[in-house]
C-alpha cells in the first residue's frame, strides 16, 4: 500500500509504504504506463495496423498490442490499440502523435486513458491501494506573509516553533526537524518553501541539506504556477513540487485538507485511488472523476482524453422545459415566528440513485417510448447505471458516519479526537455529493451528460412540489423553499387539533418520494432579508434564532462573508442578540451607535478591521484605483508576491485617497484607520438586520443623524 510514489528520470519507480517504524521504499523497473487509440465513433471503420506498426518502432514505446475494450459506457467491446510507454512523462506527447502518425482525419481517431495524474495512473494500472497501512507522521513548515516571494527567508515556522536568523540557522533547524520527525507528509503554508530552502542551501554552501528520503535526489517540479478562471471567478494555482519519499500538502493549494482534515483526505484516498499528495491538491470534480474512472476501469471502459459527447436531439419545447434549475419558493420578507426547516437528505445524489439517473442509461434506445422523467419525457433504462454504483456507497457511508457522530455526541464524555475524525470524513464525502449533480452538466466532465443534469432538476422540482402540497394539506404554511430545503410555520387558519404532526408528515413524504425528509431545525423566529435594490426576498439571505439554543443560523449576510472584517461581523451578531432579546429596532440602533462611537474614539483594534479580498488580475490590468489596487501597490513596494486568484488583506486608512496610502497591509504597523469608511460598512451590516422590519440604509442614517453629534474631523 504505497502512500506515495516517485518516478525517477531513469524510469524506475519508488513505492513508499508507511510502517510503524518509518517508511520503506520498494524499487520497480518494470512499470510501463499505457494509453489506447480507437475509433471515435462506433460506426467508423478504422484499420489500426499502420498506426500499430509505427508506434511499435518508436524509441519511447516499450510494447504495443491490439486489445478489446469498451470506448464508452454505451459501447460494446471494440478493437483498440494499446501503447505501453517507457516513462509516465511520455504518455501525453506520444498520444498527441496519434493523428500525425495515422492517415485518418482528426475526427475519426480518439485517444483514451491519457490525462491521468501520474500517481493515480500508477495505482490504477498496477492495482495498488494508496491508503496508508499505518498512521502518517506530519511536519509543518510555514512562512509569514512578509516572506512571500522572497529569495531567502529570515523567518520560518518549523513544527510550531518560529526560527529567525541567518540562512544557516534556518537550514540547520529544518534539517534537524526532518531527522527527528522523519515526516511522511510535509505540510507547507506554500509549496514555494521547498525550492527556496534548496536555493538558500546552495547560496550558503550547505551541501548536505536535503528534504528527501532517497539519496542523491532533491525535489522535482511537477507543475508551474498558473492563473485560471472558473465560472467567472479568477483562481490561482501555485507551482507544485515533489520530494521523494514524502507527500506534500500545500495549504495555499488544497481544498479537502483545508475544508476537512487529514482523516477526510484519507477517506477519499481510499475511495478514489488518488494518493495523499494528489488528493490534497485535487478539486472536488477531479476526485469525483477519479472515483468514476475506477468504476470505468473495473467495467473495462476506456476514459476519453477529450469529451465529445453530443447532446441528444430535443424539440424546442423540450429545450425550454429542460433549461431550468431546482424549484424555488420566493421567501416572504419579514420575521416569522415558530419556523421549522426541513431538508431532503442529499437530495440530488439520492435522486440519481433512486431514479437511476446515469449518463449510460438516460434516454436509452431500448425504452425510447417511455416518459420516465417528469415534464421532459426522457426514458431511463431498467439496467442500473454506473453512476449509481459510484454514489450509493458514498451516500451509505456518510449516513453511517453521521449516525456515529450523533452517538459520540450523546455520550457523557465524547471523544473529541474521534469526533474530529468522523466530522472530517463526513465533510469530505459531503463535498463529493454536493458536486456530483453539477458535474453532470459540466462540458469537460469525462462521463457527464447534460440530459442527466436536466433530469435531476426535473425530479427535484417534482419532489419539492410534492412536499409543499403535502405540508400545506397538513396545516402548515410554506414561507420559503429552495431546491432541497423548505421552511414552514403553523398555518394560522388551521386549528391546532386539525394540524398534522410535522414528524409524521415528514415520514409520509419520505415514503412517497423515496428520499428521506429530515427535520433540520426549529427556530423561535426566522428573518428573510429583501434584496438590496428590491422589495423581493433574497433567496439565500436569512438569519434565525435556533429554538432552545443560544446560537443563530446565519446565511448570506455580512457575518458569513469571507471579506467582512471581524469587527463588522461581531457587531452584526451583537445586533442579532439585541433583536432577539427586544424585537426592537431602537435596541439594534443603540448597538450600532455604540459601535460607531468606538470606531471614532479609535479604540477598535486594527486587526479587527482587516478586509480580505481576492485579486482578479495583475496590478497593470486594473483601470480603476480601487482598494485592491492600492494594496497591490503596497505589496509590490515590499516585494511581496500576490498573484491573480490569491487573497490580499489590508486595513483602510484613508478611503478618500487613490494612492497606495489608501490602505495598509494587514502585517504592517497601522497607527490609524478610516472611521467614516468603517462606519459605512457598519450601517450596511445593520441594514441587513433591520431590512426584514422595513428599514433601509437611508432611514438608519437619518435616525443616526438625529441622535448623535458629528465629530469635527468629519468636516475636514
Amino acid at each position: 500500500m504505497p502512500f506515495t510514489t516517485d518516478f525517477l528520470d531513469d524510469g524506475r519507480v519508488l513505492e513508499w509504504e508507511a510502517t510503524n517504524d518509518g517508511a520503506t521504499a520498494t524499487e520497480r523497473d518494470d512499470y510501463t504506463p499505457r494509453f489506447f487509440v480507437a475509433a471515435r465513433d462506433p460506426d467508423t471503420d478504422i484499420d489500426l495496423t499502420q498506426l500499430h506498426s509505427l508506434y511499435e518502432r518508436h524509441p519511447d514505446v516499450v510494447a504495443t498490442e491490439i486489445v478489446s475494450r469498451r470506448p464508452g459506457f454505451r459501447r460494446d467491446d471494440e478493437r483498440a490499440l494499446a501503447v505501453d510507454v517507457n516513462h509516465v512523462e511520455r504518455v501525453t506527447p506520444l498520444a498527441r502523435q496519434a493523428h500525425q502518425l495515422s492517415a485518418y482525419p482528426v475526427g475519426d481517431l480518439a485517444c483514451f486513458n491519457v490525462d491521468f495524474s501520474r500517481e493515480f495512473r500508477y495505482c490504477l494500472e498496477t492495482n495498488r491501494d494508496p491508503t496508508p497501512a499505518a498512521e502518517l507522521s506530519t511536519l509543518r513548515l510555514g512562512i509569514p506573509v512578509t516572506e512571500t516571494g522572497q529569495d531567502t527567508y529570515s523567518e520560518l515556522t518549523v513544527a510550531g516553533e518560529t526560527v529567525t536568523g541567518s540562512s544557516g540557522d534556518i537550514l540547520t533547524t529544518v534539517q534537524a526537524a526532518i531527522e527527528t520527525h522523519d515526516p511522511d507528509i510535509l505540510v507547507c503554508s506554500t509549496s514555494e518553501i521547498i525550492p527556496t530552502l534548496y536555493e538558500m542551501a546552495t547560496d550558503a554552501g550547505v551541501d548536505d541539506f536535503s528534504l528527501s528520503r532517497w539519496p542523491d535526489t532533491d525535489y522535482q517540479q511537477l507543475a508551474s504556477r498558473s492563473t485560471y478562471s472558473s465560472y467567472g471567478r479568477v483562481g490561482h494555482s501555485p507551482a507544485r513540487y515533489n520530494v521523494p519519499g514524502r507527500a506534500i500538502i500545500d495549504e495555499s493549494n488544497t481544498f479537502f485538507y483545508g475544508e476537512t482534515n487529514l482523516e477526510g483526505v484519507l477517506d477519499l484516498v481510499s475511495r478514489s485511488n488518488k494518493p495523499v499528495q494528489e488528493l490534497a491538491w485535487a478539486s472536488i470534480g477531479n476526485v469525483l472523476t477519479a472515483i468514476q474512472i475506477c468504476e470505468a476501469h473495473d467495467r473495462g471502459v476506456l476514459v476519453p482524453w477529450n469529451s465529445w459527447r453530443h447532446e441528444f436531439y430535443k424539440p424546442m419545447g423540450t429545450l425550454h422545459d429542460a433549461d431550468r434549475g431546482g424549484f424555488i419558493f420566493a421567501p416572504e420578507v419579514g420575521i416569522h415566528e415558530n419556523v421549522h426547516e426541513l431538508d431532503f437528505s442529499s437530495l440530488y445524489p439520492n435522486i440519481i440513485c433512486t431514479r437511476n439517473v446515469s449518463p449510460d442509461v438516460i434516454r436509452c434506445s431500448c425504452h425510447s417510448d417511455r416518459d420516465d422523467v417528469p415534464d421532459l419525457g426522457y426514458s431511463i433504462c431498467d439496467d442500473q447505471g454506473y453512476l449509481v454504483d459510484v454514489l450509493q456507497p458514498i451516500i451509505d457511508a456518510r449516513d453511517e458516519i453521521k449516525a456515529a457522530i450523533r452517538r459520540e455526541k450523546e455520550r457523557d464524555d465524547p471523544d473529541e479526537d474521534r469526533l474530529a475524525e468522523l466530522e472530517g470524513r463526513s465533510g469530505a464525502l459531503k463535498w463529493i455529493l454536493v458536486a456530483c449533480f453539477g458535474y453532470q452538466g459540466f462540458s469537460n466532465a469525462k462521463f457527464g451528460r447534460i440530459e442527466c443534469h436536466e433530469a435531476i432538476n426535473a425530479f427535484a422540482r417534482e419532489i419539492l412540489l410534492t412536499a409543499k402540497q403535502r405540508l400545506e394539506a397538513g396545516g402548515w404554511r410554506v414561507v420559503h423553499g429552495i431546491v432541497d430545503s423548505i421552511w414552514v410555520t403553523p398555518d394560522p387558519d388551521v386549528d391546532d387539533e386539525d394540524r398534522e404532526d410535522l414528524e409524521t408528515l415528514a415520514t409520509a413524504i419520505t415514503e412517497e418520494v423515496e428520499i428521506r425528509l429530515e427535520h433540520e431545525a426549529h427556530y423561535d423566529w426566522v428573518a428573510f432579508v429583501p434584496q438590496r435594490e428590491s422589495d423581493a426576498g433574497a433567496l439565500t439571505k436569512y438569519f434565525g434564532k435556533v429554538a432552545g439554543d443560544d446560537d443563530f443560523k446565519i446565511r448570506g449576510i455580512e457575518a458569513r462573508q469571507r471579506s467582512t472584517p471581524p469587527f463588522i461581523g461581531a457587531v452584526q451578531r451583537d445586533c442579532l442578540d439585541r433583536l432577539d432579546a427586544t424585537r426592537s429596532p431602537d435596541a439594534v440602533l443603540d448597538c450600532l451607535q455604540d459601535a460607531i462611537k468606538r470606531l471614532h474614539a479609535g479604540t477598535v483594534p486594527v486587526e479587527q478591521l482587516v478586509e480580505r479580498n481576492r485579486v482578479s488580475k495583475p496590478l497593470e490590468g486594473y483601470t480603476q484605483t480601487t482598494q485592491n489596487v492600492a494594496a497591490l501597490k503596497r505589496a509590490r513596494e515590499q516585494n511581496l508576491a500576490i498573484h491573480p486568484g490569491q487573497d490580499i488583506e489590508y486595513v483602510v486608512v484613508d478611503d478618500e485617497k487613490s494612492s497606495r496610502e489608501r490602505v495598509a497591509l494587514a502585517h504592517e504597523e497601522v497607527e490609524s484607520y478610516d472611521a467614516l469608511y468603517y462606519e459605512t460598512q457598519l450601517v450596511r451590516a445593520v441594514e441587513s438586520v433591520l431590512a426584514p422590519l422595513g428599514w433601509d440604509r437611508a432611514e438608519i442614517q437619518q435616525e443616526l443623524a438625529g441622535t448623535r453629534e458629528p465629530e469635527l474631523t468629519e468636516f475636514w
